[in-house]
This record gives C-alpha cells, sequence and structure tokens, in this order.
C-alpha cells in the first residue's frame, strides 16, 4: 500500500520540457510554470546535463520549492537528460 502511495504522489501533475533552454531562461521558465500551479502541485521539468541541472534545482530550492526526485534519463540519440520533479509549497 505504501508503495502505491508514494507512486502516486511522485506523478507529475505537469511537465516542461526545457532541454536546449540556456540558463537562467530554464529557471525563469520552470518558476512561471510553477507559480500558475496549484499549492502541493507536482512539476516534472526535463533538463539538459551539466549547467542546468547543476543550477536551477539549487535555485529552486532557494525559492523555496521542493525538489522531490531527480532522475537522469539515458537517450540513443542524444546525451540524455535529467526529470526533475519539483513541489509547488
Amino acid at each position: 500500500m505504501l508503495r502505491r502511495l508514494l507512486q502516486v504522489t511522485t506523478n507529475p501533475d505537469a511537465k516542461l520540457d526545457l532541454r536546449g533552454t540556456p540558463c537562467p531562461i530554464n529557471f525563469v521558465r520552470t518558476k512561471l510554470r510553477l507559480e500558475q500551479m496549484a499549492s502541493g502541485a507536482l512539476l516534472e521539468v526535463w533538463l539538459d546535463p551539466g549547467e542546468p541541472i547543476e543550477q536551477v534545482p539549487d535555485s529552486l530550492a532557494m525559492e523555496g520549492y521542493p525538489i522531490v526526485e531527480t532522475q537522469f534519463i539515458a537517450s540513443e540519440d542524444s546525451a540524455g537528460f535529467f526529470a526533475l520533479k519539483v513541489r509547488r509549497p
């Protein structure tokens, strides 16, 4: 039962694909999208490796947005990307 509950709570309410979007625009777009969501909603953001995944989670955390999960997604046609799940407080 606990496993099922955890799976339900980590399913995102919305997704935002920011692959190819440079910093700090990816942070700004993520924050704007979160501000449009209801309190407690979960947003999944797709970010490139390197500066985006290094900067965006830290910037969101400093603004008070809890990071729920970060997962690397391998891709055959690119260097892969990160799926970042962040909750609207």
